[in-house]
């Protein structure tokens, strides 16, 4: 008995050896956080870095639910239909239109976080496309309603802290984009809303619910995570004058 009780001690022993060196050894950084204790979801105060590829199997990093689970409206999945049949040649952000939507979290050339907590705003900068910004609310005003919101790329988007994740509220929304490279449509009624997260200091996780009643017969959502560049910048890249996209644009 005693013989069992040793051996049972140091495999609890070896156990909990094994449970703790994996995270030990892939630990990383704990989240940087800005004065008031609000996690730092951008570049620390070298002013480097920037957000690259992600987690998914799709351009930046993208992960989305294949089409058999997406709850299609039959017109939108005759769209979406349409676009992989002729691989995806009227994307509009090949063709330098701004990446609309969750799109700007899945481009190429990464995405860079800069809170402004003076001003009560949060930017969303893009490093490629025509490098537009999106502008972030979190002063706790309401959308513009009526003739108000007028419906762009971006759209309007107010957001608050849960906690350590920010939630953004998007919508105004125009149709003059893709939700991502496959193709999946949308509609000006697009409700976006996403949820943002730096679980340390490498790593962003992108949470999102797709609610557009006129595309989709109910809610839908993914997530994925991105990975932190430390030691670089943006390219200076702007599509009007260096598009690499068009040669990719093979569909017929």
């Amino acid at each position: 008995m005693r013989r069992v009780a040793r051996m049972s001690v140091l495999g609890s022993c070896l156990l909990l050896f094994a449970t703790q060196t994996p995270a030990q050894e892939n630990s990383a950084p704990a989240t940087p956080r800005l004065p008031d204790g609000t996690p730092n979801l951008g570049p620390l105060a070298d002013g480097k870095g920037y957000w690259e590829g992600g987690s998914g199997p799709l351009v930046g990093g993208a992960d989305y639910p294949p089409p058999e689970e997406i709850p299609f409206r039959p017109w939108a999945r005759a769209v979406y239909e349409y676009r992989k049949s002729t691989l995806a040649k009227d994307d509009p952000h090949a063709r330098c239109a701004p990446p609309g939507g969750p799109r700007q979290m899945a481009v190429p050339f990464g995405l860079q976080i800069v809170q402004a907590p003076s001003i009560q705003r949060i930017y969303i900068l893009s490093g490629g496309s025509t490098r537009p910004w999106r502008e972030v609310y979190m002063d706790g005003r309401r959308h513009p309603e009526g003739d108000f919101l007028n419906p762009s790329y971006f759209g309007h988007s107010v957001g608050h802290w849960d906690g350590d994740t920010l939630v953004i509220d998007t919508v105004g929304f125009n149709e003059r984009f893709w939700i991502h490279r496959e193709g999946y449509p949308h509609t000006e009624a697009l409700h976006l809303v996403e949820r943002i997260s730096r679980p340390d200091l490498m790593t962003l996780r992108y949470e999102i619910t797709i609610d557009d009643p006129l595309a989709y017969h109910e809610p839908w959502s993914t997530s994925w995570t991105k990975r932190w560049n430390p030691n670089e910048e943006f390219i200076e890249y702007f599509c009007q004058d260096n598009n690499l996209d068009p040669a990719h644009l093979v569909g017929q």
